[in-house]
C-alpha cells in the first residue's frame, strides 16, 4: 500500500512544538461544562459560538478552541513554528509536495497571527504559525489550581492507514521518532514523533483515516490522573472513562482515556522521559507484546482501535475516509483486544520455563 511521499528540494519549517487544537462540537454548553468545569482548563476568551480554553502553564492565547458545528469534527492541528519567516516556509513546503494551502495574515482564529493551514499528504489539516497573543501564564495561580489541573497540550496522536508512509513524511518533516510498534517482518504498525524533547508531539496509529485518535493533555503527577477519575465517578460521568488509568509501555506514561461529549478522545498523560539529545535512541516494541500499550498487561479496549474523530477539509467538509487495507495492530493480537504474549517460547520465568507457568496457571481457571 506505502507510496511514499517525495521529499521536497527545500528546507522543511522548523517546528517548535504542537500548539493547539481547533475541535467542532455539536453543542458548545456541554463541552463547556466538560472541558472547563469537569477538566479544569481555563477560558481565555468566549463568545456565543467560540470557546477559546488554554492550560496552567501555558502562555499563549489557548491550546483547545471549541467551535460549535453541525458535525462533530477536527478543524486543524496547530503547531508552532520558530520564526515569522517559518510561516513562509512551511508554505512553500507543502506547495511543493502539492498540497492544498491557504494562508492568512490575521489568523484563522483570534489569538494567532500570520499563520497557513494545509491539507497535508496523509489528508489531516496543519496549521503553522508563530504570532499569537500572550496571556497570564497561571503557574503561580495556586488559587486557581484544581487536584487534577491540566498543565500542558502534550500531543496528538493521529489515525492512517499507511503508517510507513506517515512516518516518513513527518521525518522529512523534522521529527524524530522515540518509539515504534513492529512485527516481526519489520511491518511498522504505530510511531511516535517529537519535536519539543519529550516522547511525541505527534503519534501515528494504523486505522481506517485520515481521523484524530485522541488530543492529550499532561498533569504534574499520576495522583492527579487519579483525582479526574474520582470527580467523574462523583459526578456519575465515569461511563465516559473509556480505558485506563494504567501505565503505558510506549512512552512509560501514565494515562487516562475519556470521551467528551461528542466522543471526541482525551488523554491525560505524565511521566514520561526526555528525548532531547540528537542520539537519544528508538524504541522498537513487538506487537504481540501485551505491555507495549499497558504496562501491567490490562487488554486494550476494542473501541480503543476503531473509533476516532473525523477530521475536516480547508472547506470545513469532512475528509473521506480510507479504509486500511494491511493487518491492523488489533487484528494481529490475540482475541483483537491488544492482550498477547510477552515472552518467547521457552523464556524462564522465575527460574521456570514459561510454558510450565502457563500450565500451572491454567489448571487455576
Amino acid at each position: 500500500m506505502t507510496d511514499f511521499i517525495p521529499t521536497p528540494t527545500v528546507a522543511a519549517p522548523d517546528i517548535v512544538r504542537c500548539a493547539y487544537v481547533e475541535l467542532i462540537v455539536t453543542d458548545l454548553s456541554k463541552s463547556r461544562e466538560f472541558y472547563v468545569n469537569v477538566l479544569g482548563l481555563h477560558v481565555t476568551q468566549e463568545d456565543e459560538r467560540t470557546i477559546y480554553l488554554r492550560s496552567l502553564e501555558e502562555f499563549i492565547h489557548h491550546n483547545l478552541v471549541l467551535r460549535e458545528g453541525p458535525i462533530a469534527a477536527v478543524a486543524a492541528l496547530a503547531y508552532r513554528v520558530r520564526s515569522p519567516a517559518e510561516v513562509d516556509a512551511a508554505e512553500v513546503y507543502y506547495k511543493l509536495l502539492g498540497c492544498r494551502t491557504e494562508r492568512r495574515e490575521n489568523g484563522f482564529v483570534t489569538g494567532i497571527g500570520d499563520a497557513v493551514r494545509v491539507e497535508d499528504p496523509l489528508g489531516f489539516p496543519y496549521e503553522f504559525f508563530y504570532e499569537t497573543e500572550h496571556v497570564e501564564r497561571l503557574t503561580q495561580r495556586y488559587d486557581l489550581y484544581c487536584p487534577g489541573e491540566l498543565v500542558r497540550l502534550d500531543h496528538f496522536n493521529q489515525v492512517t492507514p499507511d503508517v510507513p508512509k506517515g512516518r516518513k513524511y513527518l521525518e522529512d518533516l523534522g521529527f524524530r521518532v522515540s518509539e515504534d510498534i513492529k512485527d516481526s517482518d519489520g511491518v511498522t504498525y504505530a510511531a511516535w514523533l517529537h519535536r519539543k524533547q519529550t516522547v511525541h508531539d505527534t503519534a501515528l496509529t494504523g486505522g481506517d483515516g485520515p481521523r484524530m485518535h485522541h488530543m492529550a493533555f499532561a498533569t504534574h503527577e499520576k495522583h492527579n490522573i487519579i483525582q479526574i477519575c474520582d470527580k467523574m465517578g462523583a459526578l456519575r460521568i465515569s461511563d465516559r472513562i473509556e480505558r485506563g488509568p494504567g501505565r503505558h509501555g510506549v512512552s512509560n506514561a501514565f494515562y487516562l482515556y475519556i470521551l467528551d461529549p461528542d466522543d471526541h478522545r482525551v488523554e491525560i498523560y505524565t511521566q514520561d522521559y526526555y528525548t532531547g539529545d540528537p542520539d537519544n535512541p528508538t524504541i522498537t516494541w513487538d506487537v504481540h507484546d501485551n505491555q507495549r500499550r499497558d504496562w501491567w498487561g490490562n487488554p486494550v479496549v476494542p473501541s480503543w482501535y476503531t473509533e476516532a474523530s473525523l477530521v475536516l477539509d480547508l472547506d470545513g467538509n469532512p475528509q473521506p475516509v480510507v479504509e486500511r487495507t494491511q493487518a491492523s495492530e488489533m487484528m494481529v493480537t490475540v482475541g483483537a483486544d491488544g492482550f498477547s504474549y510477552t515472552r518467547a517460547q521457552g523464556d524462564a520465568i522465575n527460574g521456570e520455563p514459561a510454558e510450565e507457568i502457563g500450565f500451572k496457571m491454567g489448571n487455576q481457571l
